[in-house]
């Protein structure tokens, strides 16, 4: 099969396009073909091996067996081991799996979702990472209620997008905040306010938000406390890149020190790859309520364009890549 292997840390150019052998699946395994899969913030970071602590769970030097990149995948079912139950050949999945950006990957049984048969294969690939990161924000860390007031800032990347619709979904009042570019588009996902930071700061708004959830993190605890409502909940799911060792992990830190003071609190957040939220996203898209927006696609060959593209940070809504 055809596929995406790097054999050392660097920028894309590492990236070549190798035919590699299919995978075979365990007794409890399941063969996909890979029809669509996304790009994430999480691929630049273990192309470049930055910050260093990826290298403590990729390798340090150069990173570890098997060099394929990809993490969230839609596609068809191949093959099934021996004691899987509950897949078939034919059946359309999705779901999070490590060498995504290939022909063909192995998952556990217990790590797919069925695709809705109302959504495109481009569509179910471009959820996974960001919609868990997403829904676990705003459900476990944020413990979002109906009628709150929620702030989502970043509200036009991956997943800022997909956070404005959960959070509607969850019966919220959302303001979002991104450029000028994205207003409409983001009002379109169902925003009940949208703030242009090119042109107001929400900081000075006058408003208080009873959840705010903070991708990019560039404003100061203190610019965040004073729109964090007095028994609020800021939940950080990113933060700068700037930091060569630790990455965003230096600010999302930097806030559970703060959180240690005073009645507001302020956290970070760790992703877990959960069946049962994977089935909840497709619930949710079947029904309408969640739809991604997906900016570019591009074929498998063009992949490590695509990955720049992401790296720089600009990028809006989701970049897919399509293979089958």
């Amino acid at each position: 099969m055809k596929a995406f292997v790097y054999r050392e840390y660097g920028t894309s150019e590492v990236l070549q396009l190798e035919d590699v052998a299919v995978p075979e699946p365990g007794d409890e395994q399941v063969l996909v073909r890979v029809i669509a899969a996304s790009v994430n913030p999480y691929d630049w970071h273990h192309l470049t091996g930055k910050p260093y602590l990826v290298r403590l769970m990729a390798g340090f030097r150069r990173p570890k067996e098997p060099t394929m990149l990809g993490a969230d995948m839609a596609g068809r079912v191949e093959s099934v081991g021996s004691a899987v139950t509950r897949w078939r050949p034919g059946d359309e999945v999705f779901g999070m799996r490590s060498g995504a950006f290939g022909e063909y990957v192995v998952c556990g049984q217990d790590r797919l979702a069925r695709k809705p048969a109302n959504v495109t294969f481009e569509q179910a690939a471009a959820v996974p990472m960001a919609g868990l990161t997403a829904l676990q924000s705003l459900r476990d860390k944020g413990k979002v209620k109906a009628g709150q007031q929620v702030l989502i800032i970043g509200a036009s990347g991956g997943v800022g997008t997909l956070a404005v619709q959960l959070a509607k979904a969850f019966g919220a009042h959302v303001t979002a905040v991104c450029s000028t570019r994205n207003v409409e588009t983001v009002r379109g996902l169902g925003a009940d306010r949208v703030i242009d930071y090119t042109g107001e700061d929400f900081v000075h708004s006058g408003h208080r938000y009873d959840l705010i959830l903070d991708g990019p993190g560039n404003r100061s605890i203190r610019d965040r406390r004073r729109v964090l409502a007095r028994n609020g909940i800021l939940v950080m799911y990113s933060g700068p890149k700037k930091n060569r060792w630790v990455g965003p992990l230096l600010s999302t830190l930097r806030v559970s020190l703060a959180s240690s003071f005073g009645t507001q609190k302020m956290t970070g957040m760790m992703t877990s790859n959960s069946k049962a939220d994977l089935d909840l996203l497709g619930q949710l898209m079947a029904q309408g309520k969640v739809t991604p927006w997906i900016e570019r696609t591009h074929p498998l060959v063009e992949l490590p364009r695509a990955i720049d593209y992401v790296g720089t940070g600009h990028a809006r809504g989701k970049v897919v890549i399509t293979i089958g």
